[in-house]
């Protein structure tokens, strides 16, 4: 399984952030006082930090969470709060990117233990893994895409963070060590015993970080490269050796200054590029625009398609509506289901910012994968996010690919409900599913006050009336809609016989067709299909079934015991347990046996694929073998 970190950096040079201590300090932090814990007490800034970054051009931005070890907390009297801080850093990196718009990758950012985990100038290998092993599955459990090891002075001390590493997850690996300008870590190995080592060590990038200006380390890495050609190589200098004004330290290289170094730095054979300590968006924008200059950027989003590349619905021009005319066509998505074809279906969750690149990325991805539609998500969670109409309009003009619309309730009027559905319907955005929304007190507008004129069966009658061509209170519009109406339910549900019942209910409303919830046991299913054949006669509508492929088994045991309508197995959260760091492909192949169990079952005519975190390629490495056994 090919990481995107690995796919995009194999196609030319990646631009990281810059400082984030210098920035915080900047905003009002103390120099003495423990960054990290920022995460928690002034969330705001590390958010609006990453935004900063993002915005001037990088491509992946650092979690804060440096010195976010045990050991190091320890010192600050912060040790109880080393998941939080960690998993804090991660989710604040993630809201960034969420907010941006952008597909930014983000890296879990580990530093060296500190004086605790030594004895005198020796490091206790035991301690050390213990407090890396807790660190780095912290930041991968929370959604990290890769880790950079940076900072450190003693190299057999970095060996064991990577060897860890490696051990306690799947994620790349970034390892950078600071040099004297003697050319000489703390411990005494020069640029090339760094580049033998961390070749051996199988780490995907290596590198280095702080201490220096980008002339001095430029010297370095071109050692490195001499010594290990095949290396893939990381530059990430300080703005020069800093000095001391009063309460603050300053960096004397300015930002024009470290775009010159760039070319430098790619004849070294660098391709991951950055700052650290005392860099700002200002020196990142101004390597941006140095990298543009010598190499081609990687698109941002995905080549815009036109609107007519995608199937649309002609409606009759407006006229009577006579009870025998003839229907308008179905969409693709429904004729498709009609013909017995098995179809695919891939979320994507709009952005809480004004900018969808990303989303507009996993859309390209799902459709390269094979995918029949994107499913559009309305504001999860009840969390404020881009509307997810306007985001369907964009997939299907940029893209190519049909969208299948979250609608819900509870944010709309019934006069809100069918304006919105006219809209869309003119806007060619004719696949909908009829949902009645997470209450606001799930998310984070609590004051926000739910609408709920009607609930999900409601709404299907509504959109089955506009399929007729009236409105709610029975007028006429002049022609008929072409909406296919899907519907959700939910075979993981302990009290299954209401369950059942309420999508008897949906089903007889007018709906097309069902999603399902993320199931992890094909027998969920199957009891779901029979109690309902036994209570209300033929099954009548296909199925597309909802996977979610697992990252790892914290991953597992945080969606079965805090996420609302996920319910996992014990034997897949037990598999999940033994997996260990190879949990993100054990998910995945979950996921594929899973499909091909349950596309020998009664109904089931598709799938719903739900990618975690935004990792739309990890989620389609499942239709690989859709693709196989496909009718």
């Amino acid at each position: 399984m090919t990481h995107p970190f690995i796919e995009r950096i194999r196609r030319g040079p990646l631009l990281g952030d810059g400082a984030m201590g210098t920035m915080l300090h900047a905003r009002g932090a103390a120099l003495d006082q423990c960054l990290e814990q920022l995460n928690l007490t002034r969330p705001d800034w590390v958010r609006e930090i990453h935004l900063a970054y993002i915005r001037a051009g990088a491509e992946i931005i650092q979690t804060n969470t440096f010195a976010a070890s045990r050991p190091r907390l320890t010192d600050f009297g912060l040790a109880d709060q080393t998941r939080e801080i960690n998993f804090r850093g991660v989710k604040l990196a993630r809201e960034a990117r969420e907010i941006s718009g952008q597909g930014v990758l983000i890296a879990g950012s580990v530093g060296p233990l500190g004086r605790r985990v030594r004895r005198g100038q020796q490091l206790m290998v035991e301690a050390a893994e213990a407090a890396f092993g807790e660190q780095i599955g912290v930041l991968w459990e929370a959604g990290a895409d890769l880790l950079i090891l940076e900072t450190f002075s003693d190299l057999s001390e970095l060996t064991v963070a990577a060897r860890i590493a490696r051990n306690v997850c799947d994620l790349p690996v970034v390892a950078e060590v600071t040099f004297g300008n003697d050319g000489v870590t703390a411990d005494g190995a020069g640029p090339a015993d760094v580049a033998h080592a961390l070749a051996q060590l199988g780490v995907d990038v290596a590198g280095i970080n702080c201490s220096l200006g980008p002339a001095r380390i430029a010297e370095f890495l071109a050692e490195m490269h001499t010594a290990e050609p095949g290396l893939r190589l990381s530059a990430m200098p300080n703005a020069g050796l800093p000095f001391r004004a009063g309460e603050r330290m300053v960096y004397p290289s300015a930002p024009h200054y470290f775009a010159e170094h760039v070319p430098l730095f790619l004849r070294s054979g660098v391709a991951l590029v950055g700052g650290c300590c005392g860099t700002t968006p200002e020196h990142i924008r101004a390597m941006r625009e140095a990298l543009d200059a010598l190499v081609k950027a990687p698109a941002a989003t995905a080549s815009a398609v036109p609107l007519s590349a995608v199937p649309m619905v002609r409606v009759s021009a407006p006229g009577p509506v006579e009870a025998e005319a003839e229907a308008p066509e179905p969409t693709p998505f429904l004729q498709k289901l009609r013909a017995g074809k098995f179809v695919v279906s891939v979320e994507v969750d709009p952005p809480r910012g004004f900018n969808a690149a990303k989303m507009l990325e996993g859309a390209r991805i799902a459709r390269e994968h094979g995918a029949d539609a994107v499913n559009v998500a309305d504001s999860p969670m009840a969390r404020v996010r881009m509307g997810a109409l306007a985001l369907c309009v964009l997939i299907q003009q940029q893209v190519g690919i049909e969208t299948i619309l979250h609608f819900t309730t509870r944010d709309r009027s019934l006069m809100g409900l069918q304006s919105d559905l006219i809209g869309a319907h003119a806007l060619g955005i004719r696949n909908i599913i009829a949902l009645t929304g997470d209450p606001p007190s799930l998310g984070d507008q609590p004051e926000s006050t739910a609408v709920y004129d009607v609930d999900s069966v409601g709404l299907v009658k509504i959109i089955s009336a506009f399929n007729q061509g009236l409105d709610r209170s029975g007028k006429p519009f002049g022609s008929r809609a072409a909406f296919t109406i899907a519907v959700a339910c939910d075979p993981t549900r302990p009290d299954l016989v209401r369950e059942v019942d309420r999508f008897h209910q949906k089903v007889s409303a007018g709906a097309h067709l069902t999603m399902t919830q993320p199931i992890f046991d094909p027998l969920l299913w199957k009891r779901f299909y029979e109690l309902y054949e036994e209570r209300h006669g033929p099954f009548s509508v296909p199925v597309l079934i909802g996977i979610l492929p697992l990252q790892s088994h914290r991953h597992a045991t945080f969606l079965h015991n805090e996420v609302p309508g996920i319910t996992l197995s014990e034997a897949a959260l037990a598999r999940m347990e033994r997996a260990g760091a190879d949990g993100r492909r054990e998910g995945v192949k979950m996921a594929q046996e899973l499909l091909l169990a349950l596309m020998e079952m009664p109904k089931v005519q598709g799938v719903y694929l739900m990618p975690s975190f935004g990792r739309y390629e990890v989620a389609c490495e499942v239709l690989d073998v859709v693709k196989r056994e496909r009718p």
